[in-house]
């Protein structure tokens, strides 16, 4: 039982780290983005080039017109931060928060319709709306090992409790 909670704390720590630098990305968007078309990541005059020249420009003229926009990518960060916090409940109580991962899992499939549906009204390429995609579809690979060891877990509890009467979650 104790390595089943260790893969499981890691795990949980692995997603909490995702989730981390996912969410303070969101904050230096204008130098990030003029550092990946500066590197010249892509082929030249690649459909990715052109695409993030073209969010590297409206992000610019956002910069110095109407830097107040920023504020809602700092919002952005600020809740993938806390939604990563939101985890430290499943690295200390893994049964017990069990809800957290499904939560999780359910959020990562969200992620689909809203880039679809919102790319689209936004103008946003469908190469970019599937990248996006992706972070969902990926995301789905940590949590659903995470539930299949959790629900392990559980059961070896029960298996436990049952002749104790007590109930341990760590």
């Amino acid at each position: 039982m104790t390595k089943l909670v260790k893969q499981i704390r890691i795990l949980t720590i692995f997603f909490i780290i995702v989730l981390v630098i996912s969410g303070i990305t969101a904050f230096p968007v204008y130098s990030e983005l003029q550092w990946i078309v500066n590197v010249k990541l892509f082929p030249e005059d690649s459909f990715l080039e052109r695409w993030l020249e073209k969010v590297l420009t409206g992000v610019k003229d956002t910069q110095e017109k109407y830097s107040f926009i920023f504020y809602g990518f700092d919002w952005l960060a600020f809740a993938h931060l806390v939604i990563a916090l939101l985890f430290i409940g499943v690295y200390k109580h893994p049964v017990r928060n069990r809800w957290i991962i499904q939560w999780a899992m359910i959020s990562c499939i969200c992620v689909l319709p809203l880039a679809f549906i919102a790319g689209t009204v936004r103008g946003v390429p469908l190469q970019h709306i599937l990248i996006d995609c992706s972070f969902g579809v990926l995301g789905l690979i940590p949590l659903r090992i995470m539930q299949i060891k959790i629900n392990r877990l559980h059961k070896l509890k029960q298996q436990q409790t049952s002749g104790s009467g007590k109930i341990i979650d760590k």
